[in-house]
Order: structure tokens, then C-alpha cells, then sequence
């Protein structure tokens, strides 16, 4: 479970941004904070894994209240104003939204928070047991928001101007392109192997010439990326 909170002077951006965290079950509002001080009393005395930060807000700004903390919770800014992004960045937040954004916009940002951290019970998990917690992430699909463990993920085929995620017992079509998910999934596990193909490592069953098996899905393997594949064994 995911902890977070809300940095907004405007009430409506707090509905919409509970509205649609509150359609993510691993996700928690620990408080809504109407201002940078009301925020920076409650994180003097409270953690939480991140928050969505406002810019434009009466006495200290959202950018200046950033840099007031020491140790700052991961941060998804959301505002109007797209000029202070390259700021933002440099302040090494995860996430620039735009308003008004939608439900997929504010997914994938919080995806990109799930990613770059480790729970605390995840990393005691780690030390107590060989296997991990599985990561999950969210896909819109089918007018649905379907959450996918990534250990059930095959392999990624690009269709278009969409994807289809090839999972243990389903394929689901995905409204985002093949490069959105080779930035979220994590590179050792994960390998792109032709234009149109991303597949799970660990899930190759063999190579064979010019075409990886997984399962029973025989996929190509691109002239340009045989350098990636021969390095899975060392040739």
C-alpha cells in the first residue's frame, strides 16, 4: 500500500485526484493539504511514499516548498503551468501532469512512483525469503483498468498505435505504445528484442535461430537487436 497525500489550494483538483487514486486499490490519502505549510507541519510529523504537489499556491509556492525539505517524499507535480517542468525536474520529481489531466495521465505517473520505490515490508522480503513480492501495474483496456502482476506478463507485441500484453491465461489490447512500456518495466528483466516485440527474460523457454519460444508463441528476433540476445548467453 502506496501513501500519499494532496498539495492543492483548489478543492476540485483534490476531488479529482481522490476520485481517481480511489479507483487504484494500492493506494492510501493519508491527508489534503489545502497550502505548503499545512503540508510541511504534517510531513514534520508523518512519512508517506509521495504526494502530489501543486505550483501555483498563495504564500510559498509549490517549487520553493520542494526545496524547503530535506528528504523529500517522491512528488508528481500537477499543474497548469508546463514552463517550470524542466525546473521540476531538476528537483528530481517523478512525474510533471499537466491539468486537466486524465485518469490514464495520473496512472502512469503513479506507476513511475511504484517503481522507484521498495516497501518496507518488500525489503524485508527480500532478506527473509528468495522470492519477492510481485510488482503490479495498471492498464486500460476494454473501457477497463485491468492490474497486471508482472510475473504473469509473457511478453509485449506492438499493434499500432497500441500493444498487446501476452499474460499466463490472457492477452489484453493496451492504449499505450510499445516504448511507454520498455521504459516501465525494468531492463533486467525485460528485453526488447525486434521493433515490434518486448519480451519477459525469464520467461523464454529457448532460442532458436532467428526467434525466441515462450510457451507455446514463437517471436521474431530483429537484425539490430541479435546483440542484446547473444549477450543472454554470454556469445
Amino acid at each position: 500500500m502506496l501513501k500519499y497525500i494532496i498539495i492543492d489550494d483548489e478543492p476540485l483538483a483534490h476531488e479529482i485526484i481522490e476520485e481517481f487514486c480511489g479507483m487504484l486499490p494500492h493506494l492510501q490519502l493519508e491527508k489534503h493539504c489545502y497550502n505548503a505549510m499545512e503540508a510541511m507541519q504534517f510531513l514534520n510529523e508523518n512519512t508517506v511514499d509521495f504526494m502530489f504537489l501543486d505550483i501555483n499556491m498563495p504564500k510559498l509556492k509549490g517549487l520553493d516548498f520542494l526545496k524547503t525539505l530535506a528528504n523529500p517524499p517522491k512528488t508528481i507535480i500537477t499543474t497548469a503551468y508546463k514552463e517550470h517542468a524542466i525546473e521540476g525536474f531538476e528537483l528530481n520529481v517523478v512525474d510533471y501532469i499537466l491539468k486537466p489531466f486524465s485518469f490514464d495521465r495520473l496512472v502512469t505517473a503513479v506507476n513511475k512512483v511504484s517503481n522507484t520505490i521498495q516497501t518496507p515490508n518488500s525489503v524485508r522480503e527480500d532478506v527473509s525469503t528468495s522470492e519477492t513480492k510481485p510488482k503490479q501495474f495498471f492498464v486500460k483496456g476494454d473501457k477497463k483498468q485491468h492490474q497486471i502482476a508482472i510475473n504473469n506478463l509473457l511478453y509485449i507485441e506492438a499493434y499500432g498505435n497500441y500493444t498487446k500484453l501476452f499474460l499466463e491465461d490472457d492477452m489484453i489490447v493496451s492504449h499505450e505504445k510499445i516504448s511507454y512500456y520498455e521504459t516501465l518495466l525494468e531492463a533486467s528483466n525485460y528485453l526488447r528484442v525486434h521493433k515490434s516485440f518486448l519480451v519477459s527474460i525469464g520467461k523464454i523457454k529457448f532460442i532458436e535461430g532467428n526467434r525466441i519460444v515462450i510457451k507455446d508463441h514463437k517471436i521474431p528476433i530483429g537484425q539490430t537487436y541479435k546483440s542484446r540476445i547473444n549477450k543472454l548467453y554470454g556469445s
